[in-house]
């Protein structure tokens, strides 16, 4: 099965010289969603990890899934103030603007190794603030694992040269 046929892009999404890749097709199709899934666990075997942080908001899709598959706890990196209880935050930029990353405080147990995943790998810089998040919250960060990576933007590069151990299934 070629997960790519699940990807479809959309041209100019959000904004002029963008290809956005739609999952949306990739989740509706059962087959072609627990392939992803089972591509993603076996990648995620060459980590040593005890949690998965899930980036929002694709990154929840993937990453609990994958949480269930491989019996590991899963925790949530939220938009700005959409965490309850009180929350660590790291601000970074995107292939297309800003944003922050939050992580509630008291979500991970002490010693965590955290696994960071994400359905996209642009150019680096959410799974960074991940990654700084999680540092700043005390937490260990094991790696990072995508589902998609964007060919020609470097994101693997950039992420093992901020120390990030990186897998992902798809390079397009």
């Amino acid at each position: 099965m070629n997960l790519l046929d699940y990807l479809p892009g959309v041209p100019d999404f959000p904004k002029p010289g963008i290809l956005f890749r739609d999952i949306s097709p990739l989740l509706a199709n059962p087959a072609a969603f627990k392939e992803a899934v089972l591509q993603l666990e076996a990648l995620a075997k060459q980590f040593d990890y005890s949690h998965i942080l899930g980036i929002e908001s694709r990154g929840f899709i993937f990453g609990s899934a994958l949480a269930n598959h491989a019996h590991k706890g899963f925790a949530l990196a939220r938009k700005p103030n959409k965490l309850p209880l009180a929350s660590h935050r790291e601000s970074y930029g995107l292939e297309y603007g800003s944003d922050s990353l939050e992580l509630q405080q008291s979500t991970l147990p002490a010693g965590s190794r955290v696994l960071i995943v994400d359905d996209v790998l642009a150019t680096g810089g959410t799974i960074i603030a991940a990654s700084k998040l999680l540092n700043k919250a005390g937490f260990e960060v094991a790696g990072a694992l995508t589902f998609l990576e964007i060919d020609g933007l470097k994101g693997g590069e950039i992420l093992t040269k901020n120390g990030i151990s990186n897998k992902t299934v798809l390079i397009a």
